[in-house]
């Protein structure tokens, strides 16, 4: 081996070289960084080819590490690094390695590209809008993957030590066929949502799931069918072998014949219980009754799936896979328990005991125990005719491990352990005002029958171990039965779901097209009683760019994250909420719709938007689904615009490449004042409503065309806003549009208002009425009511 090939270790991590036999690329080498925690995996890894800097934001894996085991064969790097956990210290120190330590170290990058002046603090917007950096596994992973690409100095000058690692580009990485989704997507579609319990009994024990399409999804009837689910959410995918292989279980299940059967099925997996755990506790030296009663259940369920299902269609896949897979070592196994294990007594007892007829030997022994009581009151009446007379009654008894005693009551004047001296008897214990001793005969029965009670728990615990033995030797076919379970547990999910809602299937095909026919919001509509449907059709000569404008309010985000959730759906093998539905796989859905704050990396609401555009402009490809929720309305009016427009002209250059786009927005002016390139690829769409006398209806219809007004005076008063304030605003937005004088409205001060009228009351009262020159109405005209006016 040469040197570059030993393991390495680092404080932080653990280099492990591989791959050393590749034919070698220009001296090309691959560094891949991982970081594993609680079922999530962020890794990255450096191209020492192009400089290039990959990352995968945190994402969902099993236990089994799937995902990485893709990761690996697709890439072939010629080094992983992740951390030491096998060395305690390395672990302590990995766990003190915080997320500014990794921070600093992309900071210490060389980036070519960037002026060489720039600062560290000037540095974060631009890598913010590069890389997701509250992504804490995959920033630690980065922190990892630098310092070791610095400690070999590749592509590192050896006369300049002190410059850091080149990076001349950073790319996202994402596995074939799994489509992309940052977590501010997940976000505003309300994918996932966590709320705390209502219950304050319940507020430490975690979190509950809120309004969400995982929410309303999830009907599995299994914990671990509920966690694959969720591992499908994380990863949407565009293959299509998996997808129909999804579908053809779904559709079986929704068709109404087979009603019984998905319920026979959910009946079933509802007593399917965690086989990981249940066999880890089993590999104890006791497991507790309840294991056993779970493993039992468990088998016994498994058996009636299995049964059920080899009377369906053998033709779809995961139907013939548990028909094979569900083999005869399920039946050897539950016939064994149910032979062996007598729950009942095992519950009474609170310990494993097992049936009669399994062990003679055992049986004899339990007879004995049974037969005790009567054969002990007989010695009993034996032991009282030689006790002193002042004794009038006395009982043999049995305890585990000390053996058969004789049991005499205290008397009165047996005050200390000198007077409970009796003679033939040897004093034992006081218990309870009852003294205990050992006779000649309690002893003879200890010879003769031994310790009854610890020999049977002793042989019961030999058959234990040998059931135990047996399940742990057929325990590969068990882990095949929680596998195939959680996928049939999600589809029959999945299935439920579509019948309640009224689903149709998709149909998925490999073009550029979507077409959702009379499709509706999968959370709204179950919010509402009446939901208007409407269509969305994207193709390259049907428009792939939507701009669709309206009132506020008017339902344009909504229709947004409608087209989004409904290709979700699709992407994790799910029908849809819609007539009909025609999905060309995407790669990936970006979105600028939530602006969340983010206290972490110091940046504005409007620097974060502009983060989550230039994500969108800079990773998305001709197959991408874009959603854009009134971009540039953080800043300058003027700015918003031209920022919005030169995006939109970007995505129309780009021809065949342009993505799925659908943009909402209240920049009218964008298509009044024709900023946008003539295109094909270009479609108008707005929203209808409709004016009552003097209230705005909104109708939810999408249609062709533009918004000509916001109407945001018949907004303002359905918000309540006083009239005369809207009236105001009215005027002063047509003074503006028409581009006259905005003058201002010249109105005193409460308190002068106030000193006026004052004023008025004083000069008022003080008037002669008797003056036969006064001219009152003429006074009221003149004087009283311009003031009054005025005032109100």
């Amino acid at each position: 081996m040469s040197e570059d090939s030993n393991i390495l270790q680092e404080p932080e991590s653990r280099a492990v070289s591989i791959n050393e036999d590749v034919e070698d690329e220009g001296n090309r080498e691959i560094f891949l960084s991982v970081f594993v925690q609680q079922g999530q995996i962020g890794l990255s890894y450096y191209d020492s080819h192009d400089y290039s800097l990959h990352f995968m934001p945190d994402t969902m894996d099993n236990s089994d590490l799937h995902l990485l085991d893709r990761v690996i064969q697709e890439l072939s790097p010629n080094v992983i690094i992740t951390s030491a956990k096998q060395e305690h210290s390395l672990t302590q120190f990995i766990e003190k390695l915080g997320l500014e330590v990794s921070k600093q170290r992309l900071l210490s990058a060389h980036l070519p590209s960037l002026p060489p002046t720039i600062t560290e603090s000037e540095k974060i917007p631009y890598l913010s809008s590069c890389i997701p950096l509250d992504s804490v596994l995959m920033m630690r992973s980065i922190g990892g993957l630098l310092k070791c690409v610095e400690r070999r100095s590749v592509g590192l000058d050896l006369e300049d030590s002190s410059t850091g690692v080149p990076i001349l580009q950073f790319l996202t990485y994402t596995l074939k066929d799994v489509v992309y989704i940052d977590r501010d997507t997940y976000s505003a579609l309300q994918i996932f949502k966590s709320e705390l319990h209502p219950s304050v009994f319940k507020l430490h024990s975690g979190e509950k799931e809120g309004l969400s399409l995982y929410g309303v999804l999830n009907r599995c009837r299994s914990k671990f069918g509920s966690l694959l689910l969720r591992q499908w959410f994380h990863r949407p995918t565009r293959d299509l072998n998996i997808l129909k292989r999804r579908q053809e279980v779904i559709r079986f299940f929704t068709a109404p014949r087979n009603f019984a059967d998905l319920n026979t099925l959910q009946s079933c997996l509802r007593n399917i219980k965690n086989i990981s755990t249940l066999l880890h506790k089993m590999s104890s030296s006791n497991p507790k009754v309840a294991i056993w009663q779970g493993l039992y259940k468990t088998v016994y369920s498994a058996l009636c799936i299995r049964d059920t299902v080899r009377s369906m269609p053998q033709c779809i896949h995961l139907f013939s896979e548990i028909s094979q897979n569900f083999t005869d070592d399920l039946f050897y196994i539950a016939t064994y328990i149910s032979k062996v294990v007598d729950f009942e007594g095992s519950i009474a007892e609170n310990r494993f005991t097992v049936r009669p007829n399994v062990d003679p030997v055992i049986d004899e022994k339990k007879r004995k125990m049974m037969g005790l009581p009567d054969f002990l009151t007989d010695v009993a009446r034996a032991e009282l005719e030689n006790l002193d007379p002042r004794f009038s009654t006395c009982s043999i008894i049995y305890i585990p491990l000390i053996g058969f005693l004789l049991s005499v009551p205290r008397l009165p004047n047996m005050l200390d352990k000198q007077s409970f001296e009796i003679e033939g008897l040897d004093f034992i214990f006081l218990s309870k005002d009852q003294l205990h001793y050992r006779s000649t005969r309690t002893k003879e029965l200890d010879s003769m029958l031994g310790d009854l009670h610890c020999d049977t728990i002793d042989l019961e615990m030999a058959v234990m171990r040998k059931l135990q033995a047996s399940v742990l030797q057929r325990s590969d076919c068990l882990y095949k039965v929680m596998s195939l379970c959680a996928e049939l547990d999600c589809l029959i999910a999945l299935a439920q779901a579509s019948l309640d809602h009224g689903y149709c299937c998709p149909t998925l095909t490999p073009n550029h097209r979507l077409a959702l026919i009379e499709s509706r919001h999968p959370l709204l509509e179950l919010c509402t009683p009446v939901f208007v449907s409407n269509t969305y059709i994207s193709s390259e000569t049907e428009g792939k760019v939507k701009v669709i404008t309206g009132p506020n309010s008017s339902g344009k985000s909504i229709y947004l994250k409608q087209v989004g959730l409904i290709v979700f759906m699709a992407l994790i093998g799910s029908d849809v909420p819609a007539k009909e539905a025609e999905i060309g796989l995407v790669d990936g859905i970006f979105s600028r719709m939530h602006s969340r704050e983010s206290v972490s990396v110091g940046l504005s609401t409007f620097m974060i938007d502009v983060n989550q555009m230039t994500h969108s402009l800079n990773h998305s490809t001709g197959d991408s689904l874009v959603l854009v929720d009134e971009f540039g309305k953080g800043t300058n009016t003027v700015d918003g615009l031209s920022l919005l427009t030169a995006c939109l002209n970007h995505w129309l250059r780009r021809g065949p490449q342009c993505p799925h786009l659908l943009m909402s927005t209240c920049f009218h002016s964008l298509i009044q004042l024709g900023l946008l390139s003539d295109s094909p690829l270009l479609a108008l769409l707005t929203l209808e409503t409709a004016i009552e006398g003097e209230e705005l209806v909104f109708l939810y219809q999408v249609k062709n065309g533009i918004c000509q007004s916001s109407c945001a005076a018949n907004i303002a008063t359905l918000a309540g806003i006083p009239d005369d304030l809207v009236k105001r605003g009215v005027e002063v937005s047509e003074l503006y549009r028409t581009g006259r004088t905005i003058r201002k409205m010249d109105r005193q001060s409460s308190d002068e208002q106030y000193s006026r009228c004052v004023e008025e009351v004083e000069k008022f009262f003080s008037m002669d009425l008797d003056d036969p020159e006064l001219d009152l109405d003429t006074y009221l005209k003149d004087e009283v009511l311009p003031t009054l006016e005025e005032v109100l």
